[in-house]
């Protein structure tokens, strides 16, 4: 299914740095709770992520990411998920998360 590029630009996708990881232990399947800054426009948000084959908080602190940020709020496992983190699903399920290939600011938009 094709999508104009006026229905793509309505999709708010921006850069954010992981300012904090735990497990979210009421979800279903192995999942991390984040905090990411997407800077002073956006601000802090939160979000639960399926990425734990991958990622940890050793690994995670202050990576940045690229999330899906007008997306309504939506519980995960009583977790107030507020973007949708993006990432490449490998054959077997597993996340690689996508990610600037250098360091830029926060809040910065993916077009």
């Amino acid at each position: 299914m094709e999508i104009s590029y006026e229905e793509f630009r309505k999709v708010k996708i921006h850069v954010g740095t992981v300012k904090a990881v735990e497990e979210n232990k009421r979800a279903r399947k192995p999942a991390l709770a984040l905090e990411i800054d997407f800077g002073s426009g956006i601000g802090m948000k939160k979000t639960s992520a399926q990425i734990t084959d991958y990622y940890n908080e050793n690994n995670l602190l202050g990576k940045q990411v690229i999330a899906i940020c007008n997306f309504p709020s939506k519980n995960i496992a009583g977790l107030e998920s507020e973007v949708l983190v993006l990432g490449a699903v490998e054959e077997d399920g597993k996340v690689v998360l996508v990610h600037p290939s250098k360091k830029v600011a926060n809040g910065l938009e993916i077009i």
